[in-house]
């Protein structure tokens, strides 16, 4: 600020009230005195800069940016603004533009240790992960105290697989500032992929203790995954969704009440591609009713140019590609769209944009498919669910609404393609004789307790050998470690590389028996080997997670496959290994049952789903709240 202006000394005495407030916090008094400085003088960069800062601060990104760059204008090269523009542009996901924001602070000073680290998230966000790490460390050797940048790191390494690397950099972060959740969470969540139980053991405990103390902020899928414990994971949603949207924005939909001519519902996701959730949704989505809804699809994910991507986009009425736009611009087309329902098909998952719906762009707003537990979020009305994941006494810990479809909340497309090939035993590295128990849950699904019954399983049975997915070198090196430590000949397990989806699928009809995990069951993979006319065995678990197995044999008619204690779990699957004609007949309901079941009825779900999305209109249209329910079941739909 220039004395020579005439308003030097006023500008001054607001400008450090100004600077005062907003290093308190008081953003709005902030915000009026940075305005009083701008009508006084258009010119004052200060002024300029914060209040631009205040809007970033307060998610209010592309204004943010455009104050900051307007500042540009006045001094171009002053390090802090290029470097807060650079942090808006990411936000906005420009991040391109964001790196070069970046460059310019650094270059202007070079020591810029904020700066590197900004510019390694952008390098993140555009997946040039190697391009990231030497920008982190680059960082971390100016300021060998930032712990955000050793955090940040960690996911880095964690998307490369190197999980390792990615615990020691998290364990770093948590050195420099021990109440970091994001990296405990991080930590914790590598000690799963690898299956350092170990590590596991001593991150469960962590991971519950600063929970309940409320010192961490936790990612709420990783917690999913720590255990059933409802209470912790509701607030571990809470304080996750606080931490990451502080402050509401303006909510898009005022409440108003309208009618277009059909229920208009859009789906959001970042999977439309070759990803578990579009091989369940395509039927979904083909099969809808189309005098009665509209059907819109809304993508942040990549475009692979797959098959599958190219089935779903002509599957939705509208495709809106929308990975290039910000949060709020996405809320602001649903807006203008007019949508009467907004799907997250996400939650909490990777690539997941759960700011989207903070903005209420539609006046009903639903958490499905994605995330098996609350949201903990007051712009999420209801939950898409069934009896068994999730029974109506677990409403307390719900802040959506809990809405239970008949039969399975899961929809299955009834037309995936098995595949032809059909490789023998030998060819895959299978015994040719003998008993095949598989799992192909990723493995950071696997933990000690259950992996013990396994093993019990192979020294038990003779001949048996357990087939599992290879995810990566740390998990299988760390599986063979354990299986050895238990007797067990390490050529008992065999892990099978990963394939196409159509060959994966024909390669089931080689095991004989699927056996399911706990605290987190299978999901989609345990549809995947039902339809393929392989049996699951399950344990049922206390919440969402663990319970979905259970939820699909039940509905393809199979619940004497479904047990509540890992004793029985084993006893019943040393019974089937020994009885072949026990599971021989279990193969054959199966097989009848697979094309009369409502599991796999993908018409009847998706008119399950319709009355569900009706309802939840219907309630909107009375004025109401939203409020819990069931739908009733229909009868099978013909093909």
């Amino acid at each position: 600020m220039s004395d020579a202006n005439p308003y030097a000394l006023q500008k001054r005495s607001i400008f450090q009230s100004a600077l005062t407030m907003h290093q308190r916090g008081q953003l709005a008094e902030a915000e009026r005195l940075y305005r009083e400085i701008i009508k006084l003088d258009a010119d004052d960069f200060d002024a300029t800069h914060l209040l631009g800062v205040i809007f970033v601060q307060r998610g209010r990104f592309a204004e943010g940016e455009q104050l900051i760059a307007r500042a540009l204008e006045i001094d171009p090269n002053e390090p802090s603004a290029l470097n807060n523009r650079g942090i808006a542009l990411y936000e906005l996901k420009r991040f391109d533009e964001a790196i070069a924001s970046l460059d310019k602070a650094i270059v202007h000073k070079p020591d810029y240790a904020e700066a590197l680290g900004g510019r390694a998230n952008a390098l993140k966000a555009l997946k040039r992960y190697d391009e990231a790490i030497a920008s982190y460390d680059k960082a971390i050797f100016l300021k060998p105290d930032y712990a955000e940048a050793f955090s940040n790191r960690g996911n880095a390494l964690q998307e490369l697989k190197r999980y390792e690397e990615a615990i020691a950099s998290y364990d770093r972060a948590l050195e420099i500032r021990p109440d970091d959740g994001y990296a405990l969470g991080g930590a914790a969540d590598c000690a799963l992929s690898v299956c350092d139980w170990t590590q596991r053991a001593k991150r469960a405990d962590e991971l519950k203790r600063n929970m309940a103390d409320g010192k961490s902020i936790i990612y709420p899928f990783v917690f999913l995954s720590y255990g059933g414990d409802a209470t912790l994971q509701l607030k571990c949603a809470r304080r996750y969704i606080s931490d990451q949207i502080p402050m509401a924005p303006q909510p898009l939909w005022d409440g108003r009440i309208w009618r277009n001519d059909k229920i208009k519902v859009a789906y959001l996701s970042a999977d439309y591609c070759q990803h578990p959730t579009a091989y369940l949704t395509a039927g979904l989505f083909e099969y809808h009713d189309r005098s009665r809804f509209e059907v819109l699809g809304i993508s942040f994910g990549p475009d692979d140019k797959s098959s599958i991507r190219s089935r779903l986009i002509n599957a939705f009425d509208q495709f809106h590609d929308v990975r290039f736009k910000n949060d709020q611009d996405v809320a602001k087309l649903l807006h203008e769209l007019r949508v009467d329902i907004a799907i997250d098909l996400k939650g909490y998952t990777r690539g997941s944009r759960e700011s989207i719906f903070a903005y209420r762009p539609a006046p009903i707003q639903v958490n499905y498919l994605g995330y098996p537990g609350t949201m903990g979020a007051d712009f999420i009305d209801y939950v898409i669910a069934d009896k068994i994941v999730l029974p109506f006494d677990r409403q307390p810990y719900y802040t959506e609404k809990i809405v239970h479809l008949p039969g399975c909340y899961q929809i299955n497309d009834s037309q995936r393609s098995i595949g032809n090939w059909a490789p023998g035993r030998k060819e895959i590295g299978l015994p040719e004789g003998g008993f095949v128990f598989c799992c192909f849950n990723n493995n950071y699904k696997i933990i000690a307790s259950v992996f013990d019954v396994w093993m019990r399983l192979l020294k038990t049975v003779d001949g048996t050998v357990l087939w599992l997915l290879r995810d990566n070198e740390g998990a299988e090196k760390n599986l063979r470690r354990e299986a050895a430590e238990r007797g067990i000949d390490l050529e008992r397990l065999i892990f099978a590389d990963r394939v196409t989806i159509e060959q994966h699928l024909a390669r089931h009809r080689l095991a004989d028996l699927f056996l399911d995990t706990l605290p987190y069951n299978a999901h989609t993979t345990a549809s995947d080997a039902l339809w393929t006319g392989l049996p699951v065995l399950t344990c049922c678990g206390d919440s969402f997670p663990g319970r979905v197995a259970a939820s699909l044999l039940n509905a393809v008619g199979l619940p004497e496959l479904v047990t509540h204690n890992l004793d029985d779990y084993q006893a019943l699957a040393l019974r089937l290994a020994k009885d072949r004609s026990l599971l021989a007949g279990i193969r054959t309901k199966l097989a009848r049952n697979r094309e009369s079941c409502a599991l796999f009825d993908c018409k009847r779900s998706t008119r399950h789903l319709e009355e569900a999305y009706a309802t939840m209109w219907n309630i909107w249209q009375r004025g109401e709240r939203p409020q819990s329910f069931s739908v009733a079941p229909k009868q099978k739909q013909r093909s």
